[in-house]
């Protein structure tokens, strides 16, 4: 996108004269390397640390601003509208168990992605979806949620993210042969292919026993960095020597490290237009947990630190435009905040079945990674769907441990299962009614990409009869679909 590419340097530069630590060339400048896709070094970077140190310095810089407040230790349980309309949200303050409504006049939804859904995945335990799950039972559309990006290199056993840089650096992918095995599948760009085709060529050779037999049924391949050399290592990857040292004892020096596919970027979300607006008044939502069609069906490496503080500053500004109107504070509905309130402290902790929302976790996880891993069928999906399904039901029939209010973390585990079991269902769908491969959703049933029938957006819209599907078209400008080749 023409706006994407226009705001992400004026982001990087920002960053940097608030601080952020940069590595740079001889010359001074930020230093820049390439990652999967790309005809250019443009990834810019701080050694391999580069999410951290831009979390690091947006906060840093957000602490020196006294107009805002901070609800630190709450969860938010649900948005409230009324006529189309935003009017606030539901939270839980879990120091004091006591449950509040925030009313507003706008609300910018940027609650990250949904990969906790997968047993061997990227994301830390916190990212439930839980900002699309409450979009969507507020009756905003998820946009292309069938498409999940796998990310080749997942530390094993542990999920853990080897970065594209190891890559981007010069590593290489060797199966249990010794073979650099990206020849046969992407020759004009061999490790830096982009991430779906590396990680289905990964697959591949696991299937065809060309893999190393990994624990838990995680076999692997190597991800080889040993000809780098010590002084580049520690320059350019120290983190993930500390890691591999760390979580599993190899120096990556000396050693290839034990990769696979691992679950990493929800490139669907909220459906939300180029500004970040959703459907709904009052409504903005920016990062992953948004679907501004910025990555199509396969992001790029890099774009999604970037598109986090570019729509960052691009939905706050539209917000600000909006409140320029000066719409007013509005009423919170009749009832909304004391039936949500009963919902989770009367049907929720209240309820003495005989389930256990860990085990339906663990079960929700083990089905997502077998039904809709790297490459799926129709039988896979549909069978995921089913399984999905009965979780739904049995999670009705619920036991809470611990019936207190205070940090009642039980309780929030629940209600992010609920939430992982909604916007599951909602990924199975959509999954199951695209009959083609196309980015992160490669059907075998369905190898080809299939732009007469299917060059077209996935909504999903929640129903009481459950999700409902519908589609839009895609917006296609200067560059026309062309067959990708490498």
């Amino acid at each position: 996108m023409y706006k994407f590419v226009e705001t992400s340097p004026q982001e990087i530069l920002l960053l940097d004269h608030w601080g952020l630590p940069w590595s740079r060339r001889d010359d001074g400048r930020i230093l820049q390397r390439p990652f999967g896709g790309h005809s250019y070094p443009r990834a810019t970077m701080a050694a391999d640390k580069t999410g951290f140190f831009e979390m690091q310095t947006l906060y840093d810089t957000l602490m020196r601003y006294k107009n805002f407040r901070r609800y630190d230790e709450v969860f938010v349980t649900s948005i409230i509208a009324e006529g189309g309309r935003f009017c606030g949200v539901t939270m839980i303050d879990m120091s004091t168990g006591e449950f509040h409504v925030l009313r507003g006049k706008a609300l910018l939804i940027a609650t990250g992605g949904l990969g906790t859904l997968y047993g061997f995945t990227t994301y830390s335990q916190t990212v439930t979806g839980d900002g699309q799950a409450m979009a969507y039972r507020a009756g905003i559309a998820l946009e292309d949620s069938e498409f999940l990006q796998f990310h080749p290199t997942g530390l094993v056993p542990s999920g853990i993210l080897m970065t594209e840089a190891c890559r981007g650096e010069g590593g290489y992918l060797r199966n249990k042969d010794g073979d650099r095995f990206m020849e046969k599948y992407a020759p004009a760009k061999m490790e830096l292919a982009p991430r779906d085709i590396v990680s289905r060529a990964e697959m591949t050779e696991i299937i065809e026993g060309r893999g190393f037999k990994g624990p838990k049924g995680l076999d692997y391949i190597h991800l080889d960095l040993t000809h780098l050399g010590a002084d580049k290592i520690n320059h350019r990857l120290p983190l993930i020597r500390e890691v591999t040292m760390k979580f599993l004892g190899l120096d990556p020096i000396y050693e290839p490290i034990p990769v696979r596919p691992v679950a990493h970027y929800s490139m669907g979300g909220i459906e939300a237009d180029i500004n970040g607006k959703t459907k709904m008044e009052g409504v903005w939502a920016a990062g992953e947990v948004s679907c501004t069609s910025l990555h199509g069906a396969n992001r790029l490496g890099t774009n999604s630190t970037a598109e986090c503080i570019v729509w960052g500053g691009i939905s706050g500004a539209d917000i600000l435009e909006y409140l320029k109107t000066n719409p007013r504070l509005p009423d919170i509905p009749d009832g909304e905040v004391k039936k949500e309130e009963k919902r989770i402290f009367q049907k929720l902790l209240e309820s003495d079945g005989d389930e256990n929302t860990y085990q339906l976790r663990s079960e929700l996880r083990e089905v997502m990674d077998f039904h809709m891993g790297v490459f799926r069928t129709g039988d896979d999906i549909s069978a995921g769907l089913d399984k999905i399904r009965k979780l739904k039901e049995r999670f009705n029939n619920i036991k809470i441990q611990d019936k207190s209010r205070i940090y009642n973390s039980n309780l929030i585990n629940t209600l992010e299962l609920e939430n992982m079991l909604l916007v599951s269902e909602a990924m199975i769908v959509a999954a199951l009614a695209r009959e083609e491969s196309r980015g992160g959703h490669a059907r075998r049933d369905f190898p080809k990409r299939d732009d007469d029938k299917w060059l077209k957006h996935t909504l999903i819209t929640l129903t009481d009869d459950g999700p409902k599907l519908d589609y839009k078209d895609v917006t296609i400008t200067k560059w026309k679909p062309v067959e990708r080749k490498y």
